[in-house]
């Protein structure tokens, strides 16, 4: 089978930029953070590529004062095996000596000597203020080291500008500038995975947790765990609580055990302040509950768990892609370059000046300092102010947003949406497709936001099945309790398209009065809004807003960058791969071929592999004959004869209907004989199972909250005459994540942008990482870096941001 046909097209390549007579060095700094080993690997083999001479600095800025072995010249093969590792197998210190003019002095020296002038640095605002520091001092201190007669003129000219650029690894999220910083979204993982564990227990016996979790001075991973974790109450230190907080927060609870709810979680940040900027310990509201309510109250200190443990898909590909727009940023930097941050935006790399980021990190402080906190919620930037918007996949992801976090405390006070007066509007929601981890998240916030917003909420099982069959009934607010960490879908979901049961499901929503239909589901939702929309002229009843929130693992839906459940299906891979490779480590040179979902669409095949390090993915939008076939094997064997021991392979179950993944295994079974044994895995299922992860929890709580106060703008909209009539095409849509905004996009004005063939978007924005993964793994290719980060000003991307966020 052919794959898709490949357009001509007028991008801008890097070959342009060679590394030929560079050296750059990497190093890490301060707290160390899962993916940090991501970032290096991907500096390291990006500058061995473009031909630069590429250094490890062994223990930070430490090693680069005491030089010696601790400044080593890396290798392709050094960084192998090092993806999955967490912390830093470079390691890091804090460095007194480093902040002084000797110490910088030093290090200066250590680098010159080795030709040194490109620099990365992967750390938190200090390590990479330190930085900048050094680059500004940089002429003084080579002037310095020739009147010491340490250096001679021709080194100093040769060795005249020092480049930086920085990677922000901080498991708290608190640099300004950058939706994700490295590290973060594992953190999540690690506390989420501890409340889960919690929950059952707290569960059996009725008791209360008190869970502390780090952010000194952010309460980012207090936030978005809460949210996914449908916890009772949070604490932040952004956002203090109001006077007479203890006596809400036990009511809350009380009211909470009146409805028969057996547990409650309270998450702290570990810098919660109340009003007058006392200290919240976890302490102080175990002693609070017991002594108000009697409650069994336990506390729970996570610590430096959070640092630990193998980086999630979404932290090795962050650090990937961050890591090579790195090097390209010292590629294309001059003497008058400032030092830069390479920062995620949505689904977009940037590059960022870092003393403006470092700055505005800065007055975050000082605004939470003088208790304006409404100011420093505004300063974090996007990520609190304008709501989840993690791509990358770009990326793929979760940032929580000041009106986000209002959401979120109605979510915590069921008292709260009853004071909402109630409307005259029915609202069903409805699951449609395969099943996706994540869903019932969308589902719960859907009907509480619903709730808040006055709606009665209505549940559809079993999908257009269901509708068309009446399976319908009132959902509330106890109903949805505990959904959030809920993998596949509690509603039911099926394949079934509604277009021949239009009548009838025309009759079930007049018989139940829906005003309103929220799908949450995969690439049969989308066509099945085509199916409703398309059939309002013969059916009037079907004149009701209708917006779909793509949630499919296959990440196959035209009009968005993401989907629900795929960052859960991408950690299922990356787990998987990691287990796979580990099974072999006794064993010499083997090679796993392991077969994805997907269908027709590459997304997890090919960002999995980003992942997990693949040396070779197969999809079906990019064709492959026997002859690639040959040119992969041979390009393996090759490898496989240096001391890398392991080799991976991925390929898309519907790549190609003659290459199955049987013919893959035993092509490179027999020509690697003799040099690498293999072995195939078909992961099937377990992709679509297991509980949501902290990404897909978040994003679904984010778009079904933002879908629910589109629906509910769209019926006063389309109210009148005592009755719903919405037929024009800007009523049916579809809630996507494009670029560096969440959009909602008529359905209709989609279908010029799918292939319903294949059941995939005519263009994809992943297909741009497959280069990556190419140079990743030692192959000649074109990389596309048309867009790629550019340098921006803060004021000016801020200012970008907020006209964006009107806007959706």
């Amino acid at each position: 089978m052919a794959g898709a046909p490949k357009r001509q097209d007028t991008r801008k390549f890097f070959e342009n930029l060679s590394g030929a007579g560079k050296c750059i060095a990497v190093l890490t700094s301060g707290g160390d953070a899962q993916g940090m080993n991501a970032a290096v690997r991907a500096v390291v083999r990006m500058g061995i590529y473009v031909g630069a001479k590429v250094y490890f600095i062994h223990e930070g800025y430490q090693g680069m004062v005491d030089g010696g072995d601790n400044i080593k010249e890396a290798t392709w093969e050094s960084v192998s095996s090092m993806l999955q590792v967490g912390g830093t197998v470079i390691g890091s210190a804090r460095c007194k000596e480093f902040r002084t003019h000797e110490g910088r002095l030093k290090a200066a020296h250590n680098l010159v000597q080795r030709s040194i002038t490109n620099l990365c640095v992967i750390g938190g605002d200090g390590s990479l203020t330190g930085a900048n520091l050094f680059r500004e001092e940089w002429s003084g201190l080579l002037t310095e080291l020739q009147q010491q007669g340490l250096i001679d003129e021709e080194a100093a000219q040769k060795n005249s500008a020092l480049h930086i650029v920085g990677m922000v690894g901080s498991i708290d999220n608190d640099f300004c500038g950058t939706d994700m910083t490295i590290g973060t979204d594992s953190a999540l993982h690690r506390i989420i995975e501890v409340v889960d564990a919690i929950m059952t227990t707290a569960q059996s016996h009725q008791r209360t947790f008190v869970l502390e979790v780090m952010g000194r001075h952010c309460g980012y991973l207090a936030l978005v765990s809460a949210l996914a974790c449908g916890a009772d109450w949070v604490f932040i230190p952004e956002m203090p609580p109001e006077d007479g907080w203890e006596d809400s927060m036990c009511q809350k609870l009380s009211e909470n055990r009146a409805d028969k709810k057996r547990l409650n979680i309270i998450i702290v940040a570990e810098g919660a302040i109340d009003s007058h900027n006392k200290a919240i310990t976890p302490d102080y509201i175990k002693d609070l509950v017991v002594r108000c309510l009697g409650f069994d109250t336990r506390v729970t200190i996570l610590g430096h768990v959070q640092r630990g443990g193998t980086p999630s898909a979404f932290d090795r590909i962050l650090a990937s892609r961050m890591g090579v727009e790195a090097v390209l940023a010292l590629l294309e930097a001059s003497a008058n370059t400032p030092a830069c941050v390479v920062s995620l935006v949505g689904n977009q790399a940037v590059r960022l000046p870092l003393m403006e980021c470092v700055q505005m990190t800065q007055e975050v402080q000082k605004a939470m300092d003088e208790k304006k906190f409404e100011e420093a919620v505004r300063l974090r930037g996007r990520y609190f102010s304008s709501g989840i918007s993690r791509g990358c996949w770009n990326t793929w992801l979760g940032c929580i947003c000041l009106r986000f976090f209002c959401i979120f405390r109605l979510f915590l006070s069921v008292s709260a949406a009853l004071r909402h007066p109630q409307s005259s509007f029915n609202v069903a929601v409805l699951n449609v497709g395969a099943p996706a981890a994540g869903m019932n998240a969308a589902v719960r916030s859907a009907v509480r936001v619903g709730i808040t917003e006055g709606h009665k909420m209505f549940a559809v099982n079993d999908g257009f099945e269901g509708f068309y069959k009446g399976q319908i009934k009132e959902i509330k607010w106890g109903d949805v309790g505990g959904w959030t960490g809920q993998g596949g879908s509690l509603l039911g979901t099926k394949r079934t398209l509604p277009g021949k049961h239009l009548d009838k499901i025309a009759e079930q929503i007049r018989i139940h009065n829906i005003n309103a239909l929220l799908v949450i589901g995969g690439f049969e939702a989308y066509v099945g809004l085509l199916e409703l929309s398309a059939a309002r002229d013969k059916y009037t009843e079907l004149c009701v807003p209708m917006v779909m929130v793509p949630a499919t693992v296959s990440n196959n839906i035209p009009g968005s960058d993401l989907s629900i459940g795929s960052d859960t299906a991408l950690n299922a891979i990356t787990d998987t791969c990691d287990r796979i490779k580990q099974s072999a480590s006794g064993t010499k040179r083997r090679v796993f071929i392991i077969e994805t979902m997907g269908g027709y669409c590459g997304y997890l095949a090919t960002v999995g592999g980003l992942a997990a390090g693949a040396d070779t993915v197969y999809i079906y939008e990019e064709a492959f004959d026997i002859r690639d076939l040959q040119a992969n094997v041979e390009h393996l064997t090759q490898k496989m004869k240096t001391s890398i021991q392991r080799g991976l392979v991925l390929r898309n179950e519907n790549c190609n209907e003659n290459f199955t993944t049987d013919f893959i295994y035993q092509l490179y079974s027999e020509e690697g004989r003799g040099t690498f044994d293999c072995r195939k895995n078909i992961l099937g299922h377990m992709q679509q199972g297991g509980a949501p992860s902290p990404f897909d929890r978040n994003f679904g709580t984010k778009v079904a909250a933002k879908a629910m106060q589109w629906i509910t703008r769209t019926l006063k909209d389309s109210y009148k005459g005592g009755r719903v009539f919405a037929n024009s095409e800007d009523t049916a849509c579809l809630l996507g994540m494009r670029r560096r905004a969440l959009v909602f996009q008529p359905v209709s004005q989609l279908r010029d942008e799918t292939d319903f063939v294949h059941r995939i978007p005519k263009e994809q924005w992943w297909l741009k990482l497959r280069p990556l993964m190419k140079i990743l793994a030692k192959y000649k290719t074109s990389y596309d870096v048309s867009d790629s980060g550019q340098l921006e000003h803060v004021t000016r991307f801020r200012a970008k941001e907020s006209n964006t966020t009107a806007t959706i």
